[in-house]
C-alpha cells in the first residue's frame, strides 16, 4: 500500500478569503479582474464569438449565481470560484513541461507560457474547474492573484491589492498571508468558521470562504398584535 507523499509546508501563503454574507453578485470582481490581466502581464485573454449563439472566453474569475432552499422560502447564492492555490496543487505534478509551478516564496501557482503547450492535463487534474484554454493563444491561463500587481512598489501600498479585491463594493473579498495569525484573512478565518472549498480531495485550498449568517426569524408576542 503507497501512500500519498505530504506536500512541503510553506511558511507564507497568500490567498483571498470571500465572504458569502456580503457577496451580491454584481461581477465587478469578474470584470475588474479581466481588464487588469488583459492589459497586465498575463497578456490579452481571448473572448472568441463573444455575441454570437455560442460565446467562448477566457477569464481568471467567475460567479456562479444559485438558488437555495424550497420555495417559497428559497434564498439566492452567488458564489465567487477562481484557481485555490492550493497547498498540494494537482495541476503541477502532471504538467509535462514545467510550466505549472508553485512559488516557495508566497504559495501563488502560476503558469510560465514560455512552456506551456495547452495540452489540458493541468484542466483535467483540477478538480475545481480553475484553469481555462485560451483559444487564440493556445495555452492555459488562470488567477495569478494579480501577481503583477502586489509587489509593484510604484503603486500606493494600500492599492498592492488584486485587481478583484479593489473593486469589490461590499469588501466580500479579503487578501493576504492565511499562514500569519495575526492577518486579517486569518482572523476572519477563525472569527467567522471560514472553510475550504471540497476537502475530501485533499489539495488544501489556501482560499478559503465565509459562510452565510442565517438570521432566524422575527417571533411576534401575541401582546404586541394590534388586532382585535
Amino acid at each position: 500500500m503507497t501512500t500519498k507523499p505530504v506536500a512541503e509546508t510553506l511558511a507564507r501563503q497568500l490567498a483571498l478569503v470571500i465572504d458569502l454574507d456580503v457577496c451580491v453578485g454584481c461581477h465587478a470582481c469578474v470584470t475588474s479582474c479581466k481588464q487588469w490581466n488583459t492589459s497586465g502581464a498575463a497578456g490579452p485573454l481571448a473572448d472568441e464569438r463573444a455575441y454570437g449563439a455560442n460565446p467562448s472566453g477566457t477569464f481568471f474569475n467567475r460567479v456562479q449565481t444559485f438558488e437555495a432552499g424550497t420555495f417559497p422560502d428559497t434564498d439566492t447564492i452567488h458564489f465567487p470560484k477562481s484557481c485555490l492555490h492550493c497547498e498540494d496543487p494537482p495541476c503541477v505534478p502532471v504538467c509535462p513541461t514545467g510550466a505549472s509551478y508553485k512559488r516557495a516564496e508566497d504559495g501563488i501557482v502560476l503558469v510560465d507560457y514560455d512552456k506551456c503547450i495547452g495540452c489540458k492535463y493541468c484542466s483535467w487534474a483540477c478538480p475545481y474547474g480553475a484553469r481555462e484554454l485560451d483559444e487564440e493563444r493556445k495555452v492555459m491561463t488562470k488567477c495569478t492573484l494579480c501577481v503583477d500587481r502586489i509587489y509593484d512598489e510604484s503603486l500606493p501600498v494600500a492599492e498592492r491589492k488584486p485587481a478583484c479585491v479593489m473593486a469589490c463594493p461590499t469588501g466580500a473579498r479579503l487578501f493576504g498571508d492565511v499562514k500569519d495569525p495575526n492577518s486579517e484573512v486569518s482572523k476572519a478565518i477563525r472569527e467567522r468558521g471560514g472553510y475550504a472549498l471540497m476537502p475530501e480531495w485533499e489539495t488544501h485550498p489556501a482560499n478559503q470562504y465565509l459562510p452565510r449568517r442565517t438570521a432566524s426569524a422575527p417571533t411576534r408576542d401575541s401582546k404586541d398584535d394590534c388586532g382585535p
